[in-house]
């Protein structure tokens, strides 16, 4: 179980979002974007479903709003779409901008503190078109983006995170082929690799322009450890961490990218990128940890670099497959503070789990999520008790929604959406967070 007062006075609790995941992207003017083209490619998307209706969040975000609030929280994470906001990329389409500046008035209204993701995955088509996230040119573009974004909603958003988890936009998207644009070539990996945290230093240089003093960065990390039978850490875990985790938090933190990384990935480089490796390591006010479960690997010397494979660890799983493993939690936000940024605040910004949802009389039963929540946040606890600096947690997701890949299938939502109508019905679990933050008020 968990409650409000078993943590700090100033301890913040939330629920995550992501604009084309909830909003529904064929209305509001917003241009087409490369997850679009990616979910119409047979094979791609589960169902070939896309955004286009999603929770329509759009014209019902007064009602989610008014649940988050319901629900004792005291924050609320979404994410701006670069699509809407700039249908082409680089003009402004004044209704998606209207659309949140509506958005955060309403959170603000109800008491919730906005937290704002500048770019969580929605690359416009047209920028997509001349290369996405391969093209230097995109991260320029990410800042005239920024720099609109922050004028218009700067002054009543006291945290801003540029880029939701770089890895899932370059690696998945563009060596593992997951995630939109689908490629698999580590060309475009490594430079999508870079481009993107480049992109991140545009982000926050625009919003240091604009006098904003909340930039941050969201990142996912994964409890990487070694599959092998004889335990330890072998050279496969090493890559594995050196690619999912390091390469991020340690250009951010130390200005470079890790040696066994950069092994298999700096032929593949843009020409000149170690000039830009001090413009990334600008200092941050805060960082986003997300965090699902732990990586199992082990070594695969048949395969090309990185020569590494993963096995299904023992543990209880989510929907997704996933290992349920509150632990990781832990050791990644104590090695975070420990090796890389110190005092500097930290939030979970993204913690939950997908599970087969379904109305029994009205109600969804989701005691595995409720036990799920409270092992993680104990995993948040003894962190606190380590001395890290961590300030918050939000649920990842406030409502059911479009899962990317997996279509409309996996249920993270403490909200249950039924997708033929979009009714919302509290879960178990938003019941839980309810008594546990509105009880525990002070």
């Amino acid at each position: 179980m968990f409650d409000r007062r078993d943590f700090p006075q100033d301890f913040v609790f939330g629920a995550a979002t992501a604009a084309y995941q909830i909003e529904g992207h064929r209305v509001g003017g917003a241009g087409p974007t490369h997850w679009d083209s990616f979910a119409a490619t047979p094979g791609n998307v589960a169902g070939a479903e896309d955004g286009a209706s999603a929770c329509d969040h759009y014209h019902r975000w007064p009602e989610d709003l008014d649940l988050l609030r319901d629900g004792g929280f005291d924050a609320y994470r979404f994410s701006t779409s670069w699509a809407r906001v700039m249908p082409d990329g680089k003009s402004v389409n004044p209704e998606g901008l209207d659309f949140y500046d509506r958005l955060v008035d309403g959170i603000l209204e109800r008491g919730l503190a906005p937290f704002l993701t500048l770019y969580h995955w929605e690359l416009p088509s047209v920028l997509a078109d001349n290369g996405g996230w391969t093209n230097r040119d995109t991260t320029s573009r990410f800042g005239d983006f920024t720099r609109l974004i922050a004028e218009k909603l700067g002054d009543r958003v006291a945290r801003i995170a540029t880029i939701n988890e770089p890895w899932c936009v370059s690696w998945l998207s563009h060596f593992e082929g997951h995630h939109a644009p689908g490629l698999r070539d580590i060309r475009a990996a490594a430079r999508s690799m870079h481009h993107i945290m480049l992109a991140h230093a545009e982000g926050v240089e625009a919003l240091r322009a604009a006098g904003h003093k909340g930039a941050g960065i969201v990142l996912n990390f994964t409890d990487v450890q070694c599959g092998d039978s004889e335990g330890g850490w072998s050279e496969a875990a090493a890559r594995t961490d050196a690619i999912m985790n390091r390469w991020f938090i340690e250009s951010v933190a130390r200005g470079e990218y890790p040696a066994e990384a950069l092994e298999g990935l700096e032929r593949h480089l843009p020409k000149g990128w170690t000039g830009d490796m001090a413009r990334i390591a600008a200092p941050i006010d805060w960082l986003g940890v997300n965090y699902y479960s732990r990586a199992l690997v082990t070594e695969a010397p048949e395969k090309p670099w990185p020569s590494t494979g993963a096995i299904t660890g023992p543990l209880p799983k989510t929907q997704m497959g996933w290992e349920v493993y509150p632990r990781g939690l832990s050791s990644l936000l104590n090695r975070m503070a420990d090796d890389y940024v110190g005092s500097l605040p930290i939030y979970v910004t993204e913690n939950g789990m997908a599970w087969a949802d379904e109305p029994c009389d009205g109600k969804i039963e989701d005691t595995a999520r409720i036990d799920y929540v409270a092992a993680h946040l104990e995993a948040v606890r003894r962190s606190l008790s380590h001395g890290t600096n961590i300030k918050g947690y939000f649920y990842w997701s406030l409502l059911d929604n479009y899962e990317w890949s997996f279509g409309y299938e996996k249920r993270f939502g403490l909200i249950h959406v039924d997708f033929g109508t979009l009714k919302r019905t509290p879960k178990a679990s938003w019941h839980r967070f309810r008594d546990a933050l509105s009880d525990g008020r002070r």
